[in-house]
């Protein structure tokens, strides 16, 4: 059974990989690993050699204890890296914060956040094809060019 979280207190952090703690690296590793390899039982190389031109978009809270605690994050990367355009990808919410409304603000962060650092441009993503819906409330259009990776149907998408 899980616990529901609150997002109370929820900040937005974005950080270099060189910048990222030990700690913080372990997080999203973590995140990571528990949703796209454990929950959606897919092997395959996350750490893909990305990382290191990426700015990590982490959602954080702090629980009772005073432990930080991941609850969303995306991977933004300049255009030229993962695609000729710029890029969000690795988009993931911890479970325990799932329900909430929090992807759809993840995804605004993150535009928002790319804009910023980058300047407003087209944004390419790679999306789950079961997904592509929750990617047009946010001004993503398919290319209508399914593939499989990692045994997931995806599909890109580009936000002009």
């Amino acid at each position: 059974m899980k616990t529901a979280v609150s997002l109370a207190g929820l900040r937005w952090r974005g950080l270099a990989f060189e910048a990222l703690s030990v700690a913080e690296l372990y997080r999203l590793l973590r995140l990571r690993a528990q949703v796209f390899v454990v929950e959606q039982a897919c092997a395959f190389q996350d750490l893909d050699g990305l990382d290191e031109q990426a700015i990590h978009w982490m959602g954080e809270t702090t629980d009772e204890q005073g432990h930080t605690r991941l609850l969303a994050y995306t991977r933004l990367s300049p255009a030229g890296t993962a695609f000729h355009e710029a890029s969000i990808g690795r988009v993931v919410i911890s479970p325990l914060a799932r329900g909430t409304g929090l992807g759809h603000t993840l995804m605004r962060e993150s535009i928002a956040e790319l804009h910023r650092r980058w300047g407003v441009q087209a944004i390419r993503i790679g999306a789950q094809a079961h997904l592509a819906s929750f990617y047009q409330q946010h001004g993503f259009v398919s290319d209508n060019k399914p593939y499989v990776e990692d045994g997931i149907d995806h599909i890109e998408m580009v936000r002009a």
